[in-house]
């Protein structure tokens, strides 16, 4: 018997790397999972790539619209019965540039992206996981969200936020069972970290990957597969006494 064999859960972000990756483990331990994302025709596709029939369903929306959370929320209990597990990993990695370059238009929008997204999900899922009789709440931080890195201010920024409400959302729905906790990666081979080397060094990005790899205690990047085999973890009963936390998957980055 799969670690979530009865269970129901959320993958925000459900197209990335991280969010494919995290929904076909939370498939293989035995959930039913809702997908969801901006794209429909993208949440399809995906949905019929892991191949696991009426087990998976999608949910189009904006992870930072108040309105469509709710409906999410909804979505997956009409559809599921009820919701035992989110996992809110939507998000940007904004544009790769000083703070003193950055419009303020273009941080706002990155908060909005990040920031805004975890609140809602924590807010309108943490109900239902409750009425469920408990469970847990699993949003992305990252490395970044532990320690500076030039050039990405508006991405740090949002990081660090996102841990700071993990944590006082631990401690205000301890009680109504839900456990909320935030996975940190550092480095990931998707697309999102091309997104980033591709911004600090247009001219050689691999230029910019020698450089992030050089950070790295283990010399390399870290897979989309090892990212959720930590989100699945917290997000069974085996992490029954982990909330609050903010669990580093990254090769040794933050031990220097």
């Amino acid at each position: 018997m799969g670690r979530l064999e009865g269970k129901v859960a959320i993958v925000t972000g459900a197209t990335g790397g991280i969010g494919s990756a995290t929904a076909r483990k939370l498939l293989d331990e035995g959930a039913q999972v809702m997908l969801a994302g901006r794209d429909g025709g993208r949440l399809g596709a995906a949905a019929e790539a892991l191949g696991a029939g009426d087990r998976v369903a999608t949910c189009a929306g904006q992870p930072a619209d108040e309105g469509d959370v709710a409906a999410l929320i909804a979505a997956t209990t009409s559809r599921f019965g009820a919701l035992h597990a989110l996992i809110a990993n939507a998000g940007s990695e904004g544009k790769v540039m000083p703070i003193t370059h950055t419009s303020l238009e273009d941080f706002e929008a990155v908060q909005r992206t990040n920031v805004n997204s975890v609140f809602l999900a924590i807010k309108h899922a943490a109900p239902a996981i409750q009425a469920a009789g408990g469970g847990a709440i699993v949003a992305l931080s990252s490395v970044a969200g532990e320690v500076g890195v030039a050039g990405i201010g508006a991405y740090a920024a949002s990081k660090h936020a996102i841990a700071g409400l993990v944590r006082v959302a631990a401690l205000e729905l301890a009680a109504a069972g839900v456990r909320v906790n935030a996975v940190a990666p550092a480095p990931i081979d998707n697309a999102m970290m091309q997104s980033i080397e591709g911004q600090a060094s247009p001219a050689d990005p691999d230029l910019a990957r020698a450089g992030f790899t050089a950070l790295i205690a283990m010399g390399r990047y870290g897979t989309d597969s090892e990212v959720a085999n930590l989100i699945t973890f917290l997000a069974s009963d085996e992490a029954s006494y982990c909330t609050g936390g903010n669990y580093a998957v990254d090769g040794g980055f933050l031990a220097a």
